[in-house]
């Protein structure tokens, strides 16, 4: 494994009331899609996707993220990478994303390849990057709460797009919506054209460890994805199994 590049934070950007973007002063070469291994001293070493070639978006959600969220300019963090595959090179996209989920595809969207973006979060307080995708796409929101677009889920605004029009479908975001984002796109007939970035918990990122192993086939997210064709990802555990720590299983229940 190569050692982290310590790198200082430049600037602190509130993306909502959970979401921190954390830009350094330095670039990495970056396919959209890819990630990064954040070390941050003292705490721990963690996976995250790059929301550009220079910069983190960071959601506290352990400890890791929150110490990530509570650094301020002038602070310095470790990364090692990008690793893994990204997104394909497809054009035109569609890019699919829920809450922190955008962070991965927010860099593919800005490349231009994306003429419709749909983003979905609980709240519209909670819809990341909502400023920077709406001037480079057509973006379509969806909150739980109704508050901001559509009042439902992101995958109820499938049913107003023609998905053959596409050559890519792009999609990140919690399992629980990749999940019904893939049963949409497999009815639809258009699951083999879709790429799903999963995220799970790692320790080496280059595919050593095994902590993110997924079944049947035993691919690893950090080498083999993070992101996955959709016919590999349905039948993946997705939405059925999460992994500890220690790379074991955690039954979800059933899709």
């Amino acid at each position: 494994m190569s050692e982290p590049v310590v790198v200082t934070i430049e600037e602190v950007v509130d993306e909502t009331p959970s979401v921190r973007t954390l830009v350094f002063d330095r670039s990495f070469p970056l396919d959209p899609g890819q990630f990064v291994m954040v070390w941050v001293p003292g705490v721990d070493e963690v996976p995250m996707a790059l929301s550009s070639s220079r910069s983190i978006s960071v959601q506290r959600v352990g400890d890791a993220t929150t110490a990530l969220c509570r650094l301020e300019p002038g602070a310095r963090i470790g990364i090692r990478g990008p690793y893994g595959r990204g997104f394909p090179t497809d054009a035109p996209v569609l890019a699919i994303a829920g809450g922190i989920g955008a962070a991965p595809l927010l860099p593919l969207v800005e490349s231009g390849r994306a003429p419709v973006c749909l983003l979905g979060a609980r709240s519209a307080t909670e819809l990341p990057f909502r400023e920077r995708l709406s001037t480079a796409t057509d973006l379509r929101l969806a909150t739980d709460d109704g508050s901001a677009g559509h009042h439902g889920f992101v995958p109820d605004l499938l049913d107003s797009l023609d998905l053959e029009a596409f050559a890519a479908i792009c999609v990140c975001g919690p399992e629980p919506m990749m999940v019904a984002v893939g049963d949409r796109l497999e009815a639809s007939g258009v699951l083999e054209r879709s790429f799903f970035s999963l995220h799970r918990y790692m320790k080496c990122g280059v595919g050593l460890c095994g902590s993110c192993a997924i079944d049947p086939e035993g691919l690893c997210v950090c080498r083999d994805g993070p992101v996955f064709p959709g016919p590999v990802v349905v039948q993946s555990e997705l939405g059925r199994h999460a992994r500890d720590a220690c790379g074991r299983r955690i039954a979800l229940g059933r899709r």
